[in-house]
């Protein structure tokens, strides 16, 4: 489905290094991929360390976000391949749900749209947190349905998409940050102040 004009969300991340890279490399080179494709310019937020999720699974995560607007010609379809085909170039292997990762870009928004339907998405929505951990849709689901639930995602939005509202709740990304617990808020430090994942 081309729905041109759309502001597409990435959530970035990564907990291990690719090769000699730190993971915050891994990230920009990725960001820099994306706009070799055709899909600049990317705004980026600044880089946050996060504890890793599931607790004791792995080091801290460094975690990212980045908005752009979506050329005609695109469908979420074909930009979510082409994130998986950068994934997989910084050595992304798919062996454990919530695993240890070089590289994790996550389409968690395209625009106001909701994929593949709105019964899909509230189903995944909500799948208790038991069953979260052993089940994964088979398909793309947009909006990414844990994204309400995720400080790591949505504290790195706010540098990019404070304002973006979610089709199905109303809420704003600066909404949904702030219904989160303070704890899982404050867990989500900036690396650097004025850095962002673009420099």
């Amino acid at each position: 489905m081309e729905l041109p004009g759309q502001q597409a969300l990435i959530a970035l991340g990564a907990n291990l290094p690719e090769a000699d890279r730190a993971p915050e490399k891994t990230l920009q080179l990725a960001l820099a991929e994306i706009e070799a494709a055709g899909l600049g310019p990317v705004r980026c937020s600044r880089f946050f360390a996060t504890p890793c999720f599931p607790p004791g699974a792995g080091p801290d995560y460094v975690n990212a976000a980045a908005a752009l607007t979506v050329p005609p010609g695109w469908d979420a379809d074909r930009l979510l391949s082409l994130l998986h085909r950068i994934e997989d170039a910084h050595g992304r292997r798919r062996i454990q749900r919530w695993g240890m990762r070089t590289l994790d870009l996550d389409l968690v928004a395209w625009g106001d749209t909701v994929l593949p339907d709105l019964p899909t998405l509230r189903h995944w929505m909500d799948l208790p947190p038991a069953e979260q951990a052993q089940h994964a849709p088979d398909r793309l689901i947009l909006p990414h349905p844990r994204l309400q639930d995720r400080a790591f995602v949505l504290i790195p939005l706010m540098d990019v998409a404070a304002d973006w509202r979610h089709p199905v709740t109303g809420r704003t990304v600066a909404e949904m940050a702030d219904a989160l617990p303070s704890s899982d808020r404050d867990a989500v430090r900036p690396l650097q102040a004025g850095f962002n994942a673009c420099q």
